[in-house]
């Protein structure tokens, strides 16, 4: 059995290449599952990343579930309602949690269909670029089943309600023009020029302060849950920090100096 999830990091870009080709890389497996979440936590206390990207090997991004295992879980499972319910919190729903709590910007390079809880994980990342190639959908009713990996609330965010109802309500996939559009994805380029693209974007991100990067993700998420009232005085708190960092020191020098900023990981 191959890793689950190939992980590089060079020059604070962390790029994982989750590889279960033989499934697709269906992320409803525990091996899966695991990878993702231990490599979230890792990022989240490693101050040399300073932004991910996360693609597939072969020629899907993600299947989502894995099909054969769904069938065997219908067939030959005895768990009760209550047990399946558990699994899903033990299980995949560990993914957008650990996402969530992941200060450091992740980039989605969707290289293929990325189908079900696949198109749900491109949302659970804070950025996505597709291939030509990528597909999406949120198929679940397709197999009589619902969105259990939180895409619910995912999808309607990066899409829009009525967009996010009709893909959930059908099923049908969307190609990679039709999510540039909706704004599921923020470019679409040729297949074999996606992974350059990809980290064209993340280096951009990689020379600003890790920490300025770090808190701005999270004042974005924040916002996501909060009213205006209680943002600002979240933003007026992480501003006054970040006033007093030797990033934004570096960061005023450089200006004056006419000279590039060298921002240290902490």
């Amino acid at each position: 059995m191959t890793d689950a999830v190939i992980s590089d990091v060079k020059n604070g870009i962390a790029t994982w290449r989750m590889n279960r080709v033989e499934t697709r890389n269906a992320i409803s497996d525990m091996g899966m599952i695991d990878s993702l979440v231990s490599l979230a936590e890792e990022a989240q206390k490693n101050p040399e990343i300073r932004v991910v990207i996360l693609t597939g090997n072969g020629p899907a991004f993600s299947s989502g579930g894995n099909v054969k295992k769904i069938r065997d879980e219908m067939t030959e499972s005895d768990k009760t309602p209550h047990e399946l319910a558990t699994w899903y919190r033990e299980g995949i729903q560990r993914i957008p949690l650990a996402f969530q709590q992941l200060d450091v910007p992740i980039i989605a390079a969707v290289n293929g269909p990325a189908i079900g809880a696949g198109c749900d994980l491109t949302c659970m990342c804070d950025m996505r670029i597709a291939g030509e190639s990528a597909r999406f959908a949120e198929s679940f009713v397709k197999l009589g089943i619902i969105p259990g990996d939180g895409g619910s609330w995912l999808l309607p965010r990066a899409v829009g309600l009525a967009k996010a109802s009709e893909m959930a309500f059908t099923g049908d996939p969307i190609s990679a023009d039709e999510a540039l559009k909706f704004g599921l994805v923020s470019k679409v380029v040729p297949d074999d020029q996606l992974m350059e693209e990809a980290l064209k974007l993340a280096q951009r991100i990689a020379v600003n302060p890790p920490i300025s990067v770090r808190m701005a993700k999270q004042l974005i998420r924040e916002g996501q849950r909060s009213d205006l009232e209680s943002h600002l005085q979240t933003a007026a708190v992480m501003q006054a920090v970040s006033h007093r960092t030797e990033d934004h020191r570096e960061a005023m020098n450089a200006i004056f100096e006419k000279r590039d900023a060298v921002f240290k990981s902490r």
